[in-house]
């Protein structure tokens, strides 16, 4: 079957396509290749800079330029040629060593010192801090970006709602008042703590060769020290180094970010479905969209599908995240290739992340508040104002406050007029008990509208 968006495997490749495109540049096969290239080009520049390695003659500025410009330009042909090379060498790195010793081969400064191109390193050496770069890269251009526009519409809600008077319910019952603006602004916070937590991961990389431990180095240049030399290579490509490993870096700090990410989600999650909910109580309106249907057989749906959409992607994003923060830090012994396979797949955790992304955010869009069905609800919850009573029964030393609240409105609504009744009774000081009489479910919301316009 030939290959379209409509016959695609993964529906990120297909239905979704569009919605993902600028992780290609970074998580695809492509990318991966495109920054195997860059280490490979840094690394030799490092060593033609470096006065130690007598042999790796430095390099002039228009040769310089010209690796440079091997990065920049570095296209899908160039891939696909490397690829070429791969189905004789059976070895993808070995195959990008042997593409850039052919690109530069008109180039005598180059061919000179031709070896010096994947000198000292190992295969992982080249994959693990391409793997750190794509995940850098993709953080910061693409998952932070959506999640910060998150961040500011609930931001923007919580402000413009933030005197919005909303029944909460604790295990689905009418209880104490709130705002639905200090919702919003729950989540807000939730989430630039996750941000802030995925943004302080700090990315390792190793370049110490097979095992380790710089033998190959040493074989060759027994006086230089490897271990402050490739410290200094990693940190300029603006990765934090790593100096003990086996042959490949133990993707802790990958780890770290992917359980970052995977908990980020998780409140996206539950908001997506706490906003559900409201949605389905009536608090939010969804703005309509001409030409869409809801249902098709019932005319009248406006269905909440984005916040549907947004949890099913965070949930698969999840999976695989969790999976590769257990899996990634465990290898046999020195070696073995079973985290090759799977860091093959952070792409697609990060394209259900994006989507679920980009749900939340259509669904925010969409959202409308409901001020009579709020209004309503409260209107109908006068049992809610049982805690305020009796709170100040408390202070005022009037016998077993709870229990009589508990008598008068557990488990049973309670009218307006009972309510003020039981309180027009209370031996408590003049001013104390017209607060009380004063107060309706709807003034009862405490702080949160100062806390939600502070978020």
């Amino acid at each position: 079957m030939t290959f379209n968006p409509i016959t695609a495997l993964s529906p990120l490749d297909g239905r979704y396509a569009a919605k993902v495109e600028n992780l290609r540049v970074h998580f695809s096969e492509y990318g991966l290749i495109r920054n195997r290239v860059r280490v490979e080009i840094e690394w030799l520049k490092s060593l033609a800079a470096a006065q130690e390695v007598a042999e790796c003659l430095a390099f002039s500025k228009t040769t310089q330029k010209e690796l440079d410009r091997l990065i920049t330009n570095f296209s899908i042909a160039d891939a696909e040629a490397i690829k070429e090379i791969e189905a004789r060498t059976n070895h993808d790195v070995k195959a990008m060593e042997y593409w850039l010793k052919e690109a530069l081969s008109g180039n005598p400064e180059v061919m000179r010192v031709s070896e010096f191109i994947h000198f000292g390193c190992t295969s992982e050496d080249i994959n693990n801090v391409s793997h750190a770069l794509m995940l850098a890269d993709a953080v910061a251009a693409c998952l932070l970006p959506e999640l910060d526009r998150i961040i500011e519409r609930m931001r923007e809600l919580a402000h413009h709602l933030a005197e919005m008077p909303m029944l909460a319910r604790t295990h689905g019952q009418p209880a104490t008042p709130t705002t639905l603006g200090k919702e919003m602004a729950n989540i807000a916070a939730r989430l630039i703590r996750s941000r802030r937590q995925i943004s302080a991961v700090s990315l390792t990389a190793k370049f110490n060769g097979a095992v380790g431990n710089y033998n190959a180095h040493l074989a060759a240049y027994p006086d230089i020290d490897w271990e402050s030399f490739n410290r200094r290579f990693i940190e300029s490509l603006g990765l934090e180094f790593n100096p003990y490993t086996i042959q490949i870096e133990p993707h802790d700090a990958m780890a770290e970010l992917f359980d970052a990410i995977s908990r980020a989600n998780s409140v996206l999650i539950d908001a997506d479905r706490d906003l559900w909910q409201y949605i389905s109580l009536g608090y939010f309106k969804q703005k309509l969209k001409d030409g869409e249907i809801g249902s098709s057989t019932m005319p009248h749906k406006v269905n909440p599908i984005d916040f549907e959409n947004s949890e099913g992607n965070l949930g698969l994003a999840n999976a695989i995240l969790r999976h590769l923060a257990e899996k990634l830090p465990i290898s046999r012994l020195q070696r073995d290739l079973t985290d090759s396979t799977v860091l093959r797949n952070m792409g697609v955790a990060f394209g259900h992340t994006l989507l679920a992304f980009d749900s939340t955010l259509r669904g925010l869009s969409k959202l409308e508040a409901n001020p009579q069905r709020l209004a309503e609800d409260l209107d109908d919850a006068w049992e809610v104002l049982a805690e305020p009573v009796q709170t100040l029964m408390r202070r005022f030393g009037v016998p077993n406050p709870y229990e009589q609240l508990k008598e008068l409105t557990r488990g049973k609504g309670i009218e307006k007029d009972a309510l003020r009744t039981f309180i027009e009774a209370l031996p408590l000081p003049a001013s104390d008990r017209q607060r009380l009489l004063d107060m309706t479910p709807a003034s009862y919301i405490g702080k949160a509208a100062e806390l939600a316009k502070r978020i």
